[in-house]
């Protein structure tokens, strides 16, 4: 018979122990005959989610957002004018979505919007970051930057983004982000586009016989809010697609390979003080498309299962989320195996409430049990 003594060591050691964690589906779109796609996911606080994308109807695609305001229990669709390729928000009721066409501003956590004043020469933007409401900037093809001091009323071209010696015609700034109010920084790519008679995913035999060809990496980098840019260039494989800052002033970089290359992206590490960058992850079968940093500097990745040598095949595979502590060791996470995916976005205002949705329409929400 245990002493109370026993029972007690007992009961501090269980209570010790790490709480279950499981990722929760939190929504499905399940509606007969129709799809909806999700491009972007973001919750600026733990009660606030807003969702861009579309719904795909008898061939017909009608752009839609869906929110919720009680940290993803309901969620509502919400009709909009244009698809948005991504969302950024200031706060849990002003926000921006970005899309082919032209840039939406809502003050009331998606639920409506308006178009901000977009010069025509706006087109085909994939990201956007505001420092408050006045002073953003704007990314996109064809070596497009913009900034506005102003909330939006007028946007000007960023002359540090055509400094670059690249061909504007196969140049994508595909992400911009910010450590803190002064440091930020603009990445893309330049990458001619090859000339196949087919798509790799119809002939991955002919595709695993091809040769790789680097891209280049270009770089604009600034460290007083946007007043000047350093701009460089390095020649590397793969497209720079997400980098998420850490609380000890280094970075967490994505890349993403396109077609038959040996692996489908990789994760790196680049220190903030030395600029030297560090492998930290690597997995032939899985395929990286999103990653976040915590405060705590715990890193999650999602993405899915990778099967095939073409990487872009149109089959979606099941989501995979992973998880380190150190950055040096993973830990793949439970998920419902149901859940399959081509992208997959993460969400996560806080350590406690974090969020993965993905491209078929589902989101999911870590749980301790």
């Amino acid at each position: 018979m245990m002493t109370r003594r026993a029972l007690i060591s007992v009961f501090l050691f269980v209570a010790a122990l790490p709480a279950a964690e499981r990722w929760d589906i939190q929504y499905s779109y399940d509606q007969l005959q129709s799809s909806l796609v999700i491009t972007d996911l973001k919750f600026p606080s733990a009660k606030r989610g807003i969702a861009s994308g579309y719904v795909v109807d008898k061939g017909k695609s009608k752009p839609t957002v869906v929110v919720t305001s009680d940290g993803g229990l309901h969620w509502t669709l919400v009709p909009v004018k244009e698809i948005g390729n991504s969302l950024f928000f200031l706060d849990e009721s002003i926000g921006w979505m970005i899309t082919d066409k032209a840039i939406w501003q809502t003050e009331e956590a998606g639920r409506s919007w308006q178009k901000v004043n977009t010069p025509k020469d706006m087109k085909d933007l994939q990201r956007l970051w505001f420092l408050d409401r006045k002073h953003g900037w704007a990314v996109g093809e064809r070596k497009q930057a913009w900034e506005t001091t102003d909330g939006g009323v007028t946007w000007t071209a960023m002359a540090a983004a055509a400094e670059p010696k690249v061909n504007a015609d196969y140049t994508t700034y595909s992400v911009v982000s910010f450590a803190n109010s002064r440091e930020g920084i603009i990445a893309g790519w330049d990458e001619p586009p090859r000339h196949e008679r087919v798509p790799d995913w119809m002939d991955p035999e002919a595709a695993k016989k091809r040769r790789q060809w680097p891209s280049t990496l270009v770089l604009l980098q600034t460290r007083d809010a946007g007043k000047t840019w350093d701009a460089s260039t390095a020649s590397i494989f793969g497209r720079v697609t997400k980098i998420s800052f850490a609380p000890d002033s280094s970075s967490i970089g994505l890349i993403e390979f396109t077609d038959n290359f040996e692996w489908p992206s990789e994760v790196y590490r680049v220190n903030g003080h030395d600029g030297k960058s560090t492998r930290i992850f690597r997995r032939a079968d899985r395929a990286i498309s999103d990653v976040a940093v915590m405060p705590s500097g715990t890193v999650y990745l999602a993405g899915k299962q990778s099967t095939s040598v073409v990487h872009s095949s149109p089959i979606a595979g099941k989501l995979k989320i992973l998880r380190s502590l150190d950055k040096e060791s993973w830990e793949e996470m439970p998920v419902d195996y149901k859940v399959e995916a081509h992208r997959a976005m993460i969400a996560a205002p806080d350590e406690n409430n974090i969020w993965v949705a993905t491209d078929t329409g589902s989101i999911l929400k870590l749980r301790k049990e």
